[in-house]
C-alpha cells in the first residue's frame, strides 16, 4: 500500500503534467489560427490553377506532356507527410497505418516497385526500421513551415519524375477539417490528374495570349509548388489541430486523476488519524487497568 508521502509526490508530479500539458495546448492553439488561416488562403488558388490547366489541356497535351501523359506504371513514389514530433494523438499512426497499407497493396504486384520520401521525421523514424527503399527524405520543416520548403521537396519530386526514375508520384497527408477532425487523403500527384470538359470548351471560345501551350507550361511549375505547399499546410494544420485536442484530453485526465489521488490521500490520512486516535485510547485504558 502506498503511504501518505507516496501519494502526495504522485500529486505533486501529476500537477506538473497537467500544467506542461495545459500550456501545450495553448501553444498548439495560438499556432493553429495562424495555420488554419494560412489554410483558407492557399486553398482557392490551388484549386483554381487546377481548373486553368483542365482547361489548358489538349488531347496532345494527354498523350505528349510528360507532366500529364500516362505512363506504364512500374515504379510508384510515395510521398508520405507525418510531424516531426508526437504528443499529438493517432495523428502519425494513422498516417503510417494508411502508408504502410498502401505500400503493401503495391507490394502484393511483383511488377510494381513501391518508393518512400518522407516528409516529417517520424515518418523517416518508422520506415527506416523497414525494408521499404526511401529514397528521399525532409525533416525539420514545420518550425517554422516556410514556402522555400515547398519549393525544394517538389523540385526534387519533379527532378526524378522527369528522369523517368519514377511512373507515378502519390501523396498521403492528413488534410485539415476541424480542430478535432482531420481527413486521411491518397492523392496522385504525377501525371497531373486532368479531367477535359469538351462541352465546356464549344460554349466558351478562348482566345490566348501568347499561346495555349506556352501558358500550360508556365502554369505548370506554379501547380506543382502550390499543391506541395498546401500539402505541408494542411498537414501542418491537422498536426496542431490533433495536438491541441491530445493536450486538452491530457489536462481534463489529469485534473480527474489529480481528485482521485486526492481523494485516496484524505481516505488514508482519516485512517491513520483514527488508528492513532486508537492507539492512544488503548494505551489509556491499559494504563489505567495496570
Amino acid at each position: 500500500m502506498a503511504t501518505l508521502r507516496d501519494i502526495k509526490s504522485r500529486i505533486k508530479g501529476v500537477k506538473s503534467t497537467q500544467q506542461i500539458t495545459k500550456a501545450m495546448k495553448m501553444v498548439a492553439a495560438a499556432k493553429l489560427r495562424r495555420a488554419q488561416e494560412s489554410v483558407v488562403n492557399a486553398r482557392p488558388y490551388a484549386r483554381k490553377i487546377s481548373e486553368l490547366i483542365s482547361r489548358l489541356v489538349t488531347d496532345e497535351d494527354i498523350a505528349n506532356n510528360p507532366f500529364i501523359a500516362a505512363r506504364n506504371v512500374s515504379n510508384i513514389f510515395f510521398v508520405i507527410v507525418t510531424a516531426d514530433r508526437g504528443l499529438c494523438g493517432a495523428f502519425n499512426n494513422n498516417i503510417l497505418k494508411e502508408g504502410t497499407r498502401q505500400l503493401e497493396s503495391i507490394s502484393s504486384d511483383p511488377k510494381i516497385t513501391p518508393h518512400i520520401y518522407c516528409v516529417g521525421r517520424k515518418c523517416y523514424e518508422y520506415f527506416n526500421k523497414t525494408d521499404y527503399h526511401i529514397a528521399g527524405y525532409s525533416t525539420g520543416i514545420y518550425s517554422p513551415l516556410k514556402y522555400e520548403s515547398a519549393i525544394n521537396i517538389s523540385e526534387d519530386i519533379i527532378k526524378e519524375y522527369l528522369l523517368t526514375n519514377y511512373d507515378k508520384v502519390v501523396f498521403i497527408y492528413n488534410e485539415f477539417k476541424s480542430i478535432i477532425q482531420q481527413r486521411i487523403v491518397v492523392e496522385q500527384f504525377l501525371p497531373i490528374p486532368v479531367q477535359i470538359d469538351s462541352a465546356d470548351k464549344k460554349n466558351i471560345d478562348y482566345i490566348f495570349e501568347p499561346g495555349q501551350k506556352e501558358i500550360l507550361n508556365y502554369l505548370l511549375p506554379k501547380y506543382f509548388k502550390a499543391q506541395m505547399w498546401r500539402t505541408l499546410l494542411e498537414s501542418y494544420a491537422a498536426e496542431l489541430g490533433a495536438r491541441m485536442t491530445a493536450m486538452d484530453n491530457a489536462t481534463t485526465n489529469a485534473k480527474e486523476l489529480i481528485r482521485i489521488l486526492q481523494l485516496t490521500y484524505n481516505k488514508e490520512r482519516q485512517a491513520a488519524i483514527t488508528k492513532e486516535i486508537l492507539e492512544i485510547v488503548s494505551g489509556a485504558n491499559a494504563q489505567q487497568e495496570g
